[in-house]
Formats: structure tokens, C-alpha cells, sequence
């Protein structure tokens, strides 16, 4: 072969290529996002720090490295409070961390983002509710009732509660049927199940006697929400509370035991809080990482493979924003993503709340 054949073939399979990768570019995206892609090529990785299980975010990671082939994701997965301080550690330490941080912990994400996220506006930004997007720099990126669940062999059809209330009402009725059967996140354990606690009482005026009801046999609490999914299966425990109805309806698919109640009084939304951090050192690739997590085809592969439902009303099937209302309705109550979830991370408000819910939780 020539040297002017070479080239030749060199500058085709060039242009060839970036036509490619152009064609792959969603519409809509500014014209100079090519550069992004080019310079996240050349980087090469993303880092992801996230306490979503490596399973569920599986098709994710397999839609994004098919999508740009030429950059590879490092998953981390691990339990919310070991994300928190893992990542504080290391910006401190000025060495490497995290590029993307990635958790369903909304009130510490949201901490973490204040000290440590660039600012980055994702041209996904106007197909997400205003609720979820805090400063151009963290995101929601899910929309996830949160559920009981009970084991469908020993909780007759007739008895499953609906509501918070009803749930009270079922335990305190039954006590030695439910003692140290009911299971919910130990608060102080998992910073995911201290969130939603703390929701709970913004929601219910009467939260802490209702929780006192539900305690009446005795709480069993867990730290992850596998455990808890595991022993209401197994009969160990009866029936579950402040459960991710994402990870509860993709295991009821293979699960016959396991139950699934949406509360008609209140239904808490989560929304797992994304970030690019100030010091990622693959910041390119991050940036594709999010906005392909926020963007239609990412949130469809989150929505109808790994059962998370969208925070998008325009993804194919119910499990989307659409499809919880039209279910829930005016039930629904989904936790901004704003300043209002670092009230109780006050080192004395957080200690005075776990207070009362101990003794609430006789605990």
C-alpha cells in the first residue's frame, strides 16, 4: 500500500468515524458537543460512585459503552453512609475519587453537592420537573414510590394495609402476631432510611405516634433493603415499610411471596441525586455519563430493564412519571431536590430526631 493510499485510508476511517459519532448525538444537543465527546474519548473512563446496585445499573453501563465505545465505566457500588464519607476522605486527600457521584440518599448527596459539584447545565435539563434539578449542578434522575411490602402467604389479601394508618392500626391490633416481625431501615445506620423517616414526619402530623404503633411488636431493623426483601420472603419477618418500590417490584417478578402495597394516604417519591464533581479528573466523560443517565434512551433502559421508574413522562410504558400518576394521583409526594434536605443534617437536629424516634421506636 501507498503512502498516499494510507493516508487516504486513514483520513476516511477519520471522517467515518466522526460522522459516527456525530449521527449518535441526540437531537437538540448544542452543535460544540462533539468536543465533549472527543475530549471524554481521549480521557477514556468515568468513575461512578453509587449506591445503586451494580445488577440494576447492569443494562446502564452496557447502554452507555455501546453508545461511546471508546470510554469505559468504573462502577462503585456500595451502601449510602460508605459513599458519603468514602468521598469526603478523598477530596480532602486531594488524590482520586469519584467523577459522577450517584445516590438514592438524597439529604447527603445534596451535602456532598453544596461542597464538591460543578456547576454543568445538561441539555436533558428541560424534560425534568423544576423540582429536580438544584443549582444547574445536582440532579434527580429517578422517580421512586416508596412501599410496604408483606409476605403474601402469611398477610391475608383482606388484611394488607394501604395506608400509614392501616399499617398502624394492623400491628397495634395483632401485636404478638407482628413481634419483631415488621422491618424498616435502621435509621441511624443507613442515611437513605434517615431521609425518608425524616419525609415521613414532614408528611404526617402524627408521624411519631403512628411509628410508635407500627413498633408496638417490636421493629426489626435492617441497613439495606435486600436484608429486608430477603426475611419478608422468607417468612422471618411479616411485612416491610419505607421499602424502594423500584427494587421491591423487580423482585416480586420472580418472587411469589412477596407483596407489594402502594400507601393511599402518602406515597413518598425518591429520586437518586447525581453530581459531577469540581475535582473529577474524567470530567468530559462525566458529563456524557449524566446527561446519557437524564437523557430518553438512558432513562428507558432505567425505566423497562432495570426497573427504576423515570423521571421523564415521555419513556415508553408505565414506569415513568406518566404512569406513577396515573396510578397514584394526587398521592404522590416527590422529595425536591433543593436545601430543604439539609435541615436535619444539623449534627443536634439529627441527634435530637434519632432521640425521638428511638423512643418512639422503643428502640
Amino acid at each position: 500500500m501507498s503512502n498516499t493510499t494510507l493516508r487516504l485510508s486513514v483520513l476516511t476511517a477519520t471522517v467515518l468515524f466522526s460522522v459516527s459519532a456525530l449521527s449518535a448525538l441526540p437531537q437538540g444537543y448544542p452543535a460544540d458537543y462533539q468536543k465533549v465527546v472527543d475530549a471524554a474519548t481521549k480521557e477514556g473512563k468515568v468513575v461512578i460512585y453509587s449506591t445503586t446496585d451494580t445488577k440494576a445499573a447492569g443494562p446502564l453501563i452496557q447502554g452507555f459503552e455501546a453508545t461511546y465505545p471508546g470510554i469505559k465505566v468504573e462502577y462503585n457500588d456500595m451502601n449510602s453512609t460508605e459513599l458519603y464519607n468514602r468521598f469526603i476522605s478523598e477530596q480532602a486527600a486531594g488524590g482520586g475519587s469519584g467523577d459522577v457521584v450517584w445516590s438514592s440518599s438524597m439529604d447527603t448527596a445534596l451535602k456532598l453537592a453544596t461542597d464538591y459539584a460543578q456547576e454543568y447545565k445538561s441539555p436533558e435539563q428541560g424534560q425534568l420537573p423544576k423540582w429536580a434539578v438544584w443549582n444547574n449542578k445536582a440532579y434527580g434522575t429517578t422517580y421512586e414510590p416508596v412501599v410496604f411490602i408483606y409476605n403474601k402467604r402469611l398477610i391475608p389479601a383482606n388484611e394488607v394495609p394501604d395506608s400509614h394508618s392501616a399499617l398502624a392500626k394492623l400491628i397495634a391490633s395483632q401485636a404478638d402476631k407482628f413481634k419483631s416481625k415488621v422491618t424498616t431501615y435502621d435509621i441511624e445506620k443507613s442515611g437513605l432510611g434517615f431521609m425518608l423517616s425524616v419525609q415521613d414526619s414532614k408528611a404526617d402530623p402524627n408521624y411519631f405516634k403512628t411509628l410508635a404503633d407500627v413498633a408496638k411488636g417490636g421493629l426489626a431493623v435492617q441497613s439495606s433493603t435486600g436484608t429486608m426483601m430477603e426475611r419478608v420472603s422468607s417468612g422471618e419477618n411479616l411485612i416491610g415499610f419505607n421499602i424502594l418500590g423500584s427494587y421491591a417490584e423487580a423482585r416480586a417478578k420472580t418472587d411469589p411471596s412477596l407483596g407489594i402495597s402502594y400507601p393511599k394516604d402518602y406515597t413518598l417519591v425518591l429520586s437518586r441525586v447525581s453530581f459531577i464533581s469540581q475535582q473529577a479528573q474524567n470530567s468530559n466523560a462525566a458529563k456524557l455519563w449524566l446527561d446519557y443517565v437524564l437523557s430518553e434512551k438512558g432513562q428507558s433502559i432505567l425505566a423497562n430493564q432495570a426497573d427504576i421508574p423515570s423521571i421523564r413522562n415521555d419513556i415508553e410504558g408505565k414506569n415513568d412519571i406518566d404512569g406513577m400518576t396515573k396510578m397514584l394521583g394526587k398521592a404522590l409526594k416527590p422529595i425536591p431536590v433543593d436545601e430543604s434536605l439539609l435541615e436535619y443534617l444539623q449534627p443536634k437536629k439529627r441527634l435530637d430526631y434519632i432521640k425521638q424516634w428511638r423512643e418512639a421506636a422503643a428502640k
